[in-house]
This record gives C-alpha cells, structure tokens and sequence, in this order.
C-alpha cells in the first residue's frame, strides 16, 4: 500500500467531515443527550462499576479459554436442535450464508457490526436476494447509501432534517422533518417486510456456552419482530462474544447496556433455537410459531490472532457499548470518518486485525490522540493509547503482524 497516498487521502476525508454541518449539527446533540442520559443512568444503578469489574474478569477468562468455550457453544447449539458452522474468515462466512440463504429470498436484518465488517448485505444483495435493514438507523443508510458512522446509532451524523429529505425521496410523498413522524412511516413499511420475509438475520451481544443462549439487546423491537417472524433464522456471532455461563452473559448483556446509556433496554431477547411447543402430549415438536429453522455461524476473521497478542487481547473485552466514542474528541468532529469498519480508537485496533491489517490502517493509527478519555468512559478500562503506541512502534519498525 503507498502509506503517502494513504494518509493523504485520509488527511482530506477527516477535513470534509470536520467542515460538514450536517456531522456537526447531529453530533453535538447526541454527545450532550449521551452525557445527560448516562450521569443520570449511573447514579440511578451506583452498583455498575462494580459490576463492570467482575465483568472484565468473566471477559479475560473467557479469552483465555477461547477455544474451549467455541467448542462448548457449538456444541450447546447442536443440542438445542440449531446448526452451528464455524467461519475462519470472512469468505468462508458469506460462503455458509450463501449455502444457506441461497438466492430470490426476501431477508430483513437486524444491526450487526459483524455484518458490517462481512458486508454481509452487499453480497446478499450481489447474489439476488432483496435485503432490508430493520433498524432505524442503518435503513436511513441504506437508503443514502451511505456507512455507519457510530456502533450502536449508525445515522447519528444524519439530522432529522436530512432524513426527511431521503424518506420524501424514497416513499415518494412529504414527510416532515420531525422525528415521531419519521419513526411512524418505517415502522409502517417494515411490517409488512417482517411477516413476508424467508430469513430473518441478527447478531448477539454475547453468548453462554453452556447452555447455547444468546442474548440480544435493543430497542426497537426489529430485531425481535426478524428473529421471530421469518421460518429462518440466521445468527452470526463474533467468538469474543462467548463466555462460559448463563450467569456471566446477563452480567456482560447488563453492563453493556448501562454503558450504552439505557437504564433498561426495552427488549432482551434470550434464544437458543427454533422454535418449539410441547402442547400435545408433552412431545417437543419444532417449528412453532417462531423460525422453524436456527443457523449460527461462528466468526474468528482474525479474533483469535488478536486475543493471542499479549499486547492487543485486551480489545477483545470491548462490549460495543459505543461510549468511548462519545467522549473522543477526533470523533467529535469527524465521527465514524475516524475509523473504516470499527471506529475510533478501539476500532482502530479492531480493524488492523479483521479490516485490513496494520499498513491499511496506519492514517487511523495515527488520528488517535492518545488522550485517554476513551479509557474513563469505558466500563472495561481497556487501555486504547497504549495499544495504539504499540501499533506506531511496529509501523515504525517494520514489524509485520500476521
């Protein structure tokens, strides 16, 4: 890669962001609603931190046992009647998908990073299938054909002004520029998609196991209506994800969503299968009113080179909780322009392992302020500036990371 034209490149797209209103405009509003929102949300719950220790130590166990604990997971899957697959990498990711979902197929897909750093949607779409994003934010994109700019709230650079102009545009009628009203026309539309849909696709904020549950967070209610309604369901879920117990995932699946801002999510979904019904006669008969068919698929795509780096595993504990982001200043004026798939500093070291490697990434390596603001926001403490330093001493020294 020529690391010139590179950070010249990059040097230009953070300048376009920096100048961009409409970036300026949402992000300020959702850094000082973020603020608000969590102050008030950790005083309310002054029991958090210290659950968040004792989930920093359930995370670096269950890196350390990595490999164990996937066995155990697929092996959970298996016994609860699901098909679990294992992806090395990207390509063989897609290639279970495709094998899966075939082609023609109507798809509605809940938010994933993980879908993200697969491009899972285009390739989909690429093999003839028509997919919808479900949730609000990544629809919004998907109709501006534009990226994430934020983990958990993807259209954050987007002001509710700028989404009435795509909604006018795409439903072909006024809409409005005020939010309920916006919120109204996507739920009308997405209905329809929900209970036509062939495959319904998500993600999971973590996974136990022992028993083969996965635990999914939100708010909308779209990943609940496109893990539920379609006859498919088809889970793919990063292997840092996984912790040894049931236990350990509710204590993970509650930071998470205390770091995140939310007192309480309005939905946890909790699954571990197809659906199923013992009504008649107490015999367990699968395909009920749910998916009648669950596939997961596993991913490493360089997770397991990352959690075996004394120097970067820690980044495996990250939650995605996204509050970091808030707090960094490059991403307070840049937003997701800071980073490619991940984002930030966090996702800097993110996607030198699973985006692209460390030459790809060295303009983002060096956007990082080392600032450490990151670090007091972060329920997992995990320390960004000085693996970030790490990354700059083997760029400067040539150091090729596999």
């Amino acid at each position: 890669m020529n690391l010139q034209k590179g950070f010249t490149d990059y040097a230009k797209e953070l300048e376009n962001a920096r100048t961009d209103q409409n970036i300026r405009t949402a992000i300020s509003r959702a850094v000082k609603a973020y603020r608000e929102t969590t102050d008030s949300t950790m005083a309310r719950y002054p029991q958090t931190p210290e659950l968040a220790a004792e989930v920093r130590e359930i995370k670096a166990h269950a890196v350390a046992h990595q490999q164990e604990l996937l066995k155990q997971a697929m092996e959970s899957v298996e016994r609860n009647h699901g098909k679990a697959f294992f992806a090395k990498d990207k390509k063989e990711a897609l290639m279970i998908a495709s094998e899966i979902i075939g082609t023609g197929k109507t798809v509605v897909k809940g938010k994933s990073m993980l879908g993200e750093e697969l491009h899972l949607r285009e390739y989909l779409e690429n093999e003839g299938n028509e997919v919808w994003e479900t949730d609000l934010g990544e629809f919004i994109l998907q109709l501006k054909k534009d990226r994430p700019m934020h983990i958990l709230s993807p259209a954050i650079h987007v002001p509710r002004e700028k989404v009435a102009e795509v909604f006018s545009e795409f439903f072909q009628k006024e809409v409005k520029p005020d939010i309920a009203e916006e919120v109204g026309i996507v739920r009308e539309f997405m209905r329809e998609k929900y209970f036509t849909a062939d495959v319904g696709i998500s993600g999971s904020n973590v996974v136990a196991a022992d028993t083969g549950a996965f635990v999914i967070i939100e708010n909308e209610g779209n990943v609940r209506l496109s893990t539920s309604a379609p006859a498919i369901h088809l889970l793919f879920v990063g292997i840092e994800k996984i912790v040894p117990t049931f236990q350990d995932a509710m204590k993970v699946a509650e930071v998470t969503w205390r770091y995140a801002q939310y007192p309480i999510p309005a939905y946890v979904s909790i699954i571990t299968g197809p659906s199923k019904t013992g009504d008649i006669e107490k015999v367990t008969t699968y395909g009920a009113h749910g998916p009648k068919e669950f596939y997961v698929v596993f991913v490493d795509n360089g997770r397991s080179a990352m959690s075996a780096e004394e120097d970067f595993k820690q980044a495996s504990h990250c939650l995605r909780c996204g509050g970091c982001m808030y707090e960094c200043p490059v991403f307070q004026v840049t937003a997701g322009h800071f980073g490619e798939t991940y984002l930030g500093g966090i996702g800097t070291i993110w996607d030198v392992f699973v985006a692209g490697g460390i030459d790809k990434e060295a303009p983002q390596i060096y956007s990082c302020l080392r600032c450490g603001r990151c670090v007091e926001r972060c329920g997992m403490q995990i320390d960004v500036p000085a693996m970030i330093g790490e990354l700059r001493n083997r760029l400067t020294s040539g150091q090729v990371m596999d």
